[in-house]
């Protein structure tokens, strides 16, 4: 649970990141938090890539269809921009966007605002994945979740590309990417 401290009567901002495999319940996690601010009569306002049209060009959608309306912004920057007089920002699949997301995110946090990031951590080669490990660094509060391994049932943390293409972006879902533990994510690296 987070409460919001008040020193001397100020607002006090923060981040939080929430991140994980491919599966785990990130934009699930995103949204809760969210819906939850909104319930609490907080304005919050949400963006995410507008590279990311897997499921709808303005809606961040998880993948059990939950959804809320966003912001589809081309760069970080943007959201500075459009964050005004707010109390919350929710930012999804933050892996996506450059290096300039960690400023954005302080500046915010800096403002008062309680700044939600939602990402993978690792891309599917098992590297640290994009502004992630520095959002990692900076953050208040991390929540890390865990998918179920596809192959053996346990806890999965990596995301396996199901295909030969090598590029470190590439949008898809299960036809494309499986939650898989660490053994099995290894085991498999000359499937495909």
């Amino acid at each position: 649970m987070f409460i919001e401290p008040h020193i001397r009567g100020e607002r006090r901002g923060w981040i939080e990141v929430v991140c994980g495999s491919m599966f785990s319940g990130k934009t699930e996690e995103l949204i809760r938090r969210l819906k939850r601010a909104r319930i609490a009569h907080l304005k919050v306002e949400i963006f995410k890539p507008s590279i990311d049209v897997r499921y709808d060009e303005t809606q961040v959608v998880s993948h059990d269809a939950n959804s809320i309306q966003s912001t589809p912004v081309d760069n970080s920057q943007t959201i500075l921009l459009l964050a005004q007089d707010v109390d919350v920002v929710g930012i999804d699949e933050a892996q996506f966007f450059d290096n300039e997301i960690l400023h954005v995110c302080e500046t915010l946090a800096v403002k008062g605002v309680r700044v939600i990031v939602a990402g993978l951590d690792m891309d599917f080669a098992g590297k640290p994945f994009g502004p992630m490990p520095g959002l990692l660094a900076i953050a208040d509060y991390i929540t890390k979740l865990h998918a179920i391994c596809v192959r053996c049932g346990n806890i999965a943390t990596m995301s396996y590309r199901k295909t030969k293409q090598n590029s470190q972006v590439l949008l898809g879902e299960k036809e494309t990417y499986e939650p898989r533990c660490r053994t099995c994510y290894h085991e498999g690296e000359n499937e495909y």
